[in-house]
């Protein structure tokens, strides 16, 4: 098998690419001598982003569940480059608040973006990266290894992201094809400011225990998911404590299902009192992705 190439001689793919930890991807990757194609939804957005990671970067306004779309910017972005070394499956959406209470639409949306986009970005970049003998890494969460009230449609897709990516991993390695799985706990992005603006899902965080209920720095955590990158690791931990997080995972499901539980009956008045208003995904990514949907014919 041949040896992994450095980042300056790599061209990248992310999705998500707009903002927060994709943009951060993308302009500290850059920085390394990458060779970055930004796949989102936010041309404007998108076109700032590949400013900033000079002459060499693309930008593609995609939506991550279109297959048919997403398959053709791949075959377009391997034309203009000539090859695809690693991709980034990063897109994701969020919404919070009990399942009765969410609108099933956006509730199923962020399973179709989350899950499904990472589904389709793996099955549409595939064949380069078999051709190149390549990385995918699937940018998961926190979210994928304990539970939490309120933010089911979020766990459910994270835990998703993260079973499909281990599975895919024995699949494809023969073909020489590496697939790692990213880790994040919360951390300073528009969607985990998003969430913070409802007071509901700020106090529930804030009863998390420590560091679980930090909110963690950007730019330190896209450095360990770039180192991570230039290893082509099966486990990239942007917050080191989350490595801590993983021999204890049988316990959590019990843990969270005695605490949560406590936590939500004592907000359960505020929560029904402001449940029209977490009707959305939260943030400036959640709410692009809305105005996306709604310009659709």
């Amino acid at each position: 098998m041949s040896a992994t190439p450095p980042l300056s001689e790599q061209v990248v793919v992310i999705t998500g690419a707009a903002r927060g930890v994709g943009a951060a991807l993308a302009r500290k990757l850059s920085l390394r001598g990458a060779r970055v194609a930004l796949v989102g939804l936010e041309p404007a957005e998108l076109k700032v982003v590949a400013a900033l990671c000079g002459p060499a970067a693309t930008a593609w306004e995609v939506d991550v569940t279109d297959i048919e779309a997403l398959g053709e910017a791949a075959r377009q972005i391997r034309e203009h480059y000539g090859r695809i070394d690693t991709v980034i499956a990063n897109a994701g959406i969020a919404i919070g608040g009990p399942l009765l209470d969410s609108d099933h639409r956006a509730f199923t949306r962020v399973i179709e973006v989350n899950l499904l986009g990472s589904v389709a970005t793996a099955r549409a970049f595939l064949p380069a990266l078999t051709e190149s003998g390549g990385y995918l890494l699937q940018i998961a969460s926190l979210a994928a290894m304990t539970p939490a009230p309120l933010m089911s449609a979020y766990c459910a897709s994270k835990s998703g992201v993260e079973a499909f990516a281990h599975s895919l991993r024995a699949e494809v390695a023969y073909q020489g094809v590496k697939v790692g799985v990213g880790y994040l706990s919360w951390t300073d992005t528009d969607m985990v400011r998003g969430a913070d603006q409802d007071a509901v899902l700020r106090q529930m965080r804030a009863r998390l225990p420590w560091p679980a209920s930090k909110t963690y720095p950007l730019e330190p955590a896209v450095d360990r998911l770039v180192a991570g990158v230039a290893r082509r690791s099966a486990h990239v931990y942007a917050q080191a404590w989350l490595r801590g997080m993983q021999p204890m995972r049988w316990l959590l499901p019990t843990l969270i299902a005695k605490a949560g539980a406590r936590d939500v009956a004592k907000l359960a008045p505020e929560i029904k009192a402001t449940a029209a208003t977490r009707l959305r995904p939260v943030g400036a990514g959640g709410a692009a992705d809305s105005a996306a949907r709604s310009e659709k014919p």
